[in-house]
């Protein structure tokens, strides 16, 4: 038997409309490593192809001052900073639903000039939405600050709605406290980073705050 992509959901939702207000509205604040928070920041796809490229949007191009001045903060107190970067392989089942983007070894896969890594930054590749699948990066955050470990994720980056909430579900997963700076990251449409932030702090404990307040002191 064969199976179909039909126009079921589309007929389910057409007359839907959605108040932000009345769901995910339940929160907390992170708690656990209050005393003793150890903070790395995490860059999740600020590449050529989604900011300038295939996938790029206008929206994007605006969070990019507030991911400097939150990495510059970073290297100043000397917080670990971690480039999540898609790195693809034109076989990767992830292309099916966006078409050939990032491909490993090619300008689209750059992280934009404006946010390039130094030299003492960390470069975690990763071929899917979130972070941490298939990927090294519980390690690294484990293995920094002498091998205790992060506790505490600010993630910055793009999409909001899909590379950050996954990325957020596994650091949650993993026992990781979340910071989202909500002027950091960014979707395709407002409704969609909205939304996104909403179910951050609804499901993860996502502390969701501006830069300037991590800067001052989160």
């Amino acid at each position: 038997m064969a199976l179909h992509h039909g126009d079921e959901l589309k007929h389910l939702f057409e007359n839907v409309r959605v108040n932000l207000d009345e769901i995910y509205n339940e929160s907390k604040k992170p708690f656990v490593y209050d005393n003793r928070r150890r903070y790395a920041v995490i860059v999740i796809d600020m590449l050529n192809d989604f900011v300038l490229g295939k996938l790029g949007n206008e929206r994007f191009k605006s969070i990019v001052p507030s991911i400097r001045a939150l990495l510059d903060w970073a290297s100043e107190h000397s917080i670990p900073i971690i480039y999540s970067n898609d790195s693809h392989r034109s076989t990767d089942f992830e292309l099916n639903r966006w078409g050939e983007h990032a491909i490993r070894g090619t300008w689209g896969a750059e992280v934009i000039e404006e946010l390039k890594p130094k030299s003492r930054d960390f470069i975690v590749p990763k071929t899917s939405y979130s972070g941490f699948f298939n990927t090294d990066l519980d390690s690294v955050l484990r293995s920094i600050y002498n091998g205790e470990g992060a506790n505490t994720l600010i993630l910055t980056g793009l999409h909001t709605d899909i590379c950050v909430r996954h990325t957020a579900a596994d650091a949650f997963f993993r026992g990781y406290e979340l910071i989202i700076p909500y002027d950091a990251v960014n979707s395709f449409t407002e409704a969609q980073h909205l939304l996104g932030l909403k179910y951050l702090r609804y499901a993860y404990l996502a502390d969701i705050v501006s830069t300037k307040q991590i800067i001052k002191g989160v």
